[in-house]
């Protein structure tokens, strides 16, 4: 079990080039992280810098490479355009919503409580039912809508999501918390303002070794930062996994989950 993961190398296999004994390294790659050793093929490792901690980048590694791609390659939003942004105190949203600002985007941040709306540092921090977003979407955008909408709710957020959109915007499904969106029809897009719309997963995006350094590269530099920054809500030993993924399924946790071995 487990994919993302840090620690240092303590050997390398034969023809590996780029990486030694003692290096820091991260991975969020496959499954296998819930180990003391772990062999991970070299093009899928990256290497941590030193002011950053094993456990910060642990914590950080998926949902910090999925802000960075979602902030930066998907779509390079300019300063002054307008981002909506879903479950924005979430794990990838408490992420996208700095990131974005860092590079000047207007950012809207909707969450499911005026509790998690509260934590959030956004131009517009809002709550409340999704019937009633598009408006308020409208109304700050001066009737024109947002360019993009980053949706990782899914189901539930679909129709809003395209309704808070302006012409030709982009909608940005990256995750399905409410469940898969169901089959769409094109007209639906046609009728939004000629919409775009894209299904991304990280590991599109990281497909090659030099695409994986580069994302974590942007990742790290905005750690150092302080633009983003992990938050580790509770630690446990790795013999007691079992202990944390009850405390999960409960839904005592907050912040990023990390087991030490």
């Amino acid at each position: 079990m487990g994919s993302e993961g840090a620690g240092h190398v303590v050997a390398v296999g034969p023809g590996v080039s780029g990486f030694v004994v003692g290096d820091k390294v991260g991975c969020a790659h496959g499954l296998g992280a819930y180990a003391t050793h772990r062999i991970i093929a070299a093009d899928r490792a990256v290497k941590i810098p030193n002011d950053v901690s094993s456990a910060d980048a642990a914590a950080m590694m998926l949902k910090g490479m999925t802000a960075c791609y979602l902030a930066q390659d998907t779509i390079a939003l300019e300063a002054g355009q307008v981002a909506l942004v879903h479950a924005a105190a979430g794990g990838v949203g408490s992420v996208l919503v700095p990131w974005l600002r860092d590079r000047g985007v207007v950012v809207i941040a909707h969450c499911g409580s005026a509790a998690k709306a509260a934590l959030v540092d956004a131009d517009h921090s809002l709550h409340g039912p999704f019937a009633d977003l598009a408006a308020t979407v409208r109304d700050l955008t001066d009737g024109k809508g947002v360019d993009v909408v980053y949706d990782g709710v899914g189901k539930d957020s679909w129709a809003a999501s395209l309704a808070c959109l302006k012409r030709r915007g982009l909608m940005v499904s990256y995750g399905n918390a409410s469940g898969a969106v169901p089959p769409v029809s094109l007209l639906d897009l046609t009728k939004g303002g000629s919409l775009y719309v894209t299904r991304p997963t990280l590991f599109d995006y990281v497909a090659t070794a030099e695409a994986l350094a580069q994302t974590a590269d942007r990742l790290f530099d905005r750690m150092q930062r302080g633009v983003v920054r992990a938050v580790i809500g509770q630690r446990f030993a790795l013999a007691d996994a079992a202990q944390a993924h009850r405390v999960l399924e409960a839904r005592q946790t907050t912040g990023a989950t990390i087991l030490l071995p």
